[in-house]
């Protein structure tokens, strides 16, 4: 709203970013955020309806106005506090989270116009708490809360076990996440590239996270290093929450599959992402990138292996995608970033073979041209292979960005967890995040398959609530079937 004039401002206020020349020669990020000045006219857009419509669209129920009114006034920090009430992860998810499918889709403005820009109004306060060197409210102590209510474990340490752990520290339980890589972060440190969601701020968010009194346990493999079932019966835990995610890459089974210079999209980001392959001599993880590379996949972890390739010294990075631009389920400002960035598109086909050399390198993809037919189960019309119409494009490296299942072996080793045996998912009540096996919950990808990070923080949160259910009522006769039958 213009204070002057009354009237709806239905442009939203840009937001900086580095020039794609200068960015794609570094994995610096990208966007530059908002200053003072900017945030505080973007939010002075904000209608702060009584009956906030935004807020029903944010699977964490952030008070969105509330955080936006504080902007407005100039308490930076407050909002920050109000940001944190219900999110433990406000620099992430104001950088990563499909805001224009969430809660800007919500958004009154965006009837007439653009929606108020909530997404990068997090990403500020946030991101202004941190320079300011403050601790939320909430944790006046910062030496972690009392933990008088009992044992909890989270297994894995992506978004939906930090935001769990979180809630249930605040409702007074010891909580402990497992981790079974070096570090903490999950999907948020060895998936998502560096230009869009720096290190240093996952670490701050987890050490937020940590000043709850949450206790981060890393190297320790649930299923090897301990069973859920030793958790619970040796060291008593009451209850588990698995967050573990999808990091099982798939492949499409294609002839020459196995040749080198094929990486899934997991291998190859982690590598760089996490294993700093990019930075090679100074780390000792190279990853062979080649001057033509071609990414299989039209989602967000495509865009990011594209222009992670690009970065690593690629001359020429190629989409190649089966349908076409509009059923992309990437972010719209991530397939523009790689537009930007010079990054190739081609639409309506999908590899059918790879073609190597004598010594097993991969030289060439052979493609078949797609039409699309009828409305499928995803939403998306269905590609149809169009017959004789193979063609082959000289390719150095493929990375297969087709999506992610979860690993078998928790399930494998905890006796009652079910899972579906299609998708390899652990089987829950999507309500309260109850699995088959009492006493343990489980939420985000590990239970539907790889989704967005908000997604998998509204599940965190939705199972810690019912977590705290379930051990003030365990004693109750029925508690565990109320739990996986409530609706």
């Amino acid at each position: 709203m213009d204070k002057k004039s009354k009237r709806l401002v239905l442009k939203r206020t840009p937001m900086r970013k580095r020039k794609p020349r200068e960015r794609v020669k570094s994995f610096y990020e990208v966007a530059l955020g908002y200053t003072e000045k900017e945030a505080v006219k973007e939010a002075n857009r904000c209608l702060e309806c009584k009956r906030p419509p935004c807020v029903k669209g944010c699977p964490v129920e952030i008070n969105i106005p509330g955080f936006i009114k504080r902007i407005k006034e100039g308490e930076f920090l407050e909002s920050a506090k109000i940001l944190k009430e219900n999110n433990p992860l406000p620099a992430v998810c104001g950088r990563v989270c499909p805001q224009e499918d969430q809660c800007e889709k919500s958004c009154v403005l965006a009837r007439k116009g653009a929606p108020v820009a909530i997404g990068r109004l997090e990403r500020f306060s946030a991101d202004y708490e941190a320079k300011k060197e403050k601790r939320d409210s909430l944790v006046s102590s910062s030496t972690g809360l009392s933990s008088t209510k009992g044992k909890v474990a989270v297994i894995g340490s992506g978004p939906a076990s930090l935001v769990c752990a979180s809630e249930l520290a605040k409702k007074g339980y010891s909580v402990s996440i497992f981790e079974s890589l070096h570090i903490p972060g999950g999907v948020l440190v060895y998936g998502i590239p560096e230009f869009r969601l720096p290190k240093d701020i996952v670490r701050r968010e987890i050490s937020y996270i940590r000043s709850l009194g949450v206790k981060v346990v890393t190297n320790f493999f649930a299923g090897r290093t301990q069973t859920i079932g030793e958790l619970m019966n040796e060291d008593g835990y009451e209850a588990v929450f698995v967050g573990t995610g999808a990091g099982l890459p798939r492949f499409m089974h294609i002839p020459g599959e196995n040749l080198l210079g094929i990486y899934s999209a997991n291998e190859f980001l982690t590598r760089m992402n996490l294993m700093k392959a990019y930075k090679f001599p100074d780390y000792d993880t190279p990853v062979k990138v080649g001057e033509k590379v071609g990414v299989i996949g039209g989602g967000n972890v495509a865009m990011d292996s594209a222009r992670v390739a690009l970065r690593a010294g690629a001359k020429k990075v190629s989409i190649l995608y089966r349908r076409t631009k509009n059923e992309m389920p990437a972010r719209i400002e991530e397939i523009e970033n790689a537009e930007e960035e010079g990054i190739e598109f081609v639409f309506l086909v999908a590899p059918v073979e790879y073609i190597g050399d004598e010594n097993g390198w991969l030289r060439q993809a052979k493609l078949i041209r797609m039409r699309l037919g009828e409305v499928d189960s995803s939403g998306r019309r269905r590609p149809i292979p169009i017959k004789d119409s193979e063609f082959k494009i000289p390719l150095d490296t493929v990375v297969v960005a087709i999506g992610q299942s979860p690993s078998p072996l928790i399930a494998k080793r905890t006796p009652g967890l079910k899972v579906d045996p299609r998708r390899g998912t652990i089987m829950v009540n999507e309500k309260t995040g109850a699995t088959t096996k009492v006493g343990v919950f489980a939420g985000g990808d590990v239970t539907t398959g790889a989704a967005t990070v908000i997604l998998a923080a509204g599940a965190g949160k939705a199972a810690a609530k019912d977590i705290d259910y379930y051990l003030n009522n365990k004693d109750k006769k029925g508690i565990w079937k109320e739990l996986m039958e409530k609706r």
